[in-house]
């Protein structure tokens, strides 16, 4: 596989610091000419970030950026940029790899250097198939653990967990020990469109020339690319991976059942009632090590909600308007790839409103869990009574809605 022209930039983040630094490793050994440009936010508290460029002989280069409004992040986004065209522009850079600290999501920082100009080929997390599920319960806020990137980081260390594991098209995956069929199933089902590469690879073979005798005798010529430097030079489309986040399209899992780990994934066409539906909020958080999708309220019918809960916390936010509730002249004006989902989806009655949660967990009590989320939707009176009575039942989520 050929080296793009131009400067490749690889991101590489991940919670899982040493599976990250394993990663990095790699492809500095895979990939001759390649460096690291990594930003340590650690350091922010005393008013800087420390920014270093290395190779795989040591650090070439280090630096600081001060801190930007109190944020450590949006100074490493300051900065990362012009860094990047600098390596461009003084030559002789193969791949540059972008290590991401701790709790920077590969997202922004994925938008940030195609924004600028340079070419993404790349977003791999790493992970430690030990530590999924650990991270995943792992509710504690970030900044108890020292990973906040700014002051006012709300974050989990489960849902930025998640959100860095579900973005990437590619995971680094440890060879660990400790990991289980179990570990290695759930990482499967929470991500199973992830092309996974193995950390632990063996370099390649050099390649082999024939002889004048027509015996093969090995020549330094050159040397294969790795499976994970192939990963890292395939090419990253980041407006599609905005989009297969967007919980009106997101490619979610599928129904599976292996190694005592299960995705449920639960659709239906009807509304559910708010003031059920939020009184079972806990019970459904803590039904699974992660859940999302999207769903429908009977006194919001305009508005499509999505669920997000991970480490027994659960977020649920407004994320406009279903397209049935628009006007035509507005689908215009929708991207093309959420108009495609909600056509593959599309109900006579409702359009693209309904119910699609997906629940994977270890242990899932999935018979329990869908006699309560079912227990949540408008009963057969409640649903003849049409969407005019809808609208004047208890308006449950509002408070949590304004938070």
């Amino acid at each position: 596989m050929a080296v793009p022209p131009g400067l490749p930039v690889v991101i590489v983040g991940g919670l899982h610091a040493d599976a990250r630094r394993a990663a990095v490793a790699r492809l500095l050994a895979d990939v001759p000419g390649s460096v690291v440009l990594h930003h340590d936010l650690a350091t922010a508290a005393a008013g800087t970030v420390v920014r270093t460029i290395r190779d795989a002989s040591g650090i070439l280069d280090a630096g600081e950026a001060p801190l930007v409004n109190d944020c450590a992040c949006c100074a490493l986004r300051e900065d990362l940029v012009p860094e990047l065209e600098r390596l461009r522009d003084a030559g002789g850079t193969r791949l540059a790899v972008v290590e991401l600290w701790d709790s920077v999501e590969p997202k922004a920082m994925a938008e940030v250097v195609t924004a600028g100009g340079l070419t993404v080929t790349g977003v791999i997390t790493a992970v430690d198939p030990a530590l999924v599920l650990p991270y995943l319960g792992n509710g504690d806020d970030l900044v108890d653990g020292g990973l906040a990137a700014a002051a006012t980081d709300q974050r989990t260390v489960a849902d930025t967990f998640a959100r860095q594991l579900e973005y990437a098209p590619v995971l680094a995956v440890a060879d660990s020990p400790e990991a289980d069929d179990e570990d290695r199933e759930l990482l499967a089902q929470l991500h199973p469109t992830a092309r996974q590469v193995s950390i632990g690879h063996d370099l390649p073979a050099e390649l082999a020339e024939p002889a004048d005798d027509g015996l093969t005798v090995p020549t330094p010529r050159r040397r294969a690319l790795s499976p994970l430097a192939q990963a890292a030079l395939a090419g990253f489309d980041v407006e599609a991976a905005a989009a297969a986040q967007h919980p009106a399209c997101a490619l979610l899992p599928a129904e599976a059942d292996a190694h005592g780990v299960s995705t449920l994934v639960w659709s239906m066409r009807r509304p559910f009632h708010p003031e059920r539906l939020y009184a079972a909020l806990e019970d459904l958080t803590c039904a699974a090590a992660r859940s999302r999708g999207r769903f429908w309220l009977a006194d919001k019918p305009d508005t499509l909600f999505h669920w997000d809960a991970a480490g027994g916390a659960l977020c649920v936010e407004s994320t406009g308007p279903w397209l049935a509730s628009l006007p035509d002249a507005a689908w215009d004006m929708v991207p093309p790839v959420r108009r495609a989902a909600a056509a593959l989806d599309w109900h006579p009655e409702h359009g693209d409103r309904c119910q699609h949660l997906v629940f994977t967990s270890p242990g899932l009590d999935r018979d329990g869990l869908e006699r309560l989320l079912e227990s949540c939707l408008l009963t057969d009176a409640e649903y003849a009574a049409g969407p005019d009575a809808w609208q004047r039942l208890p308006h449950a989520f509002d408070t949590l809605l304004e938070v």
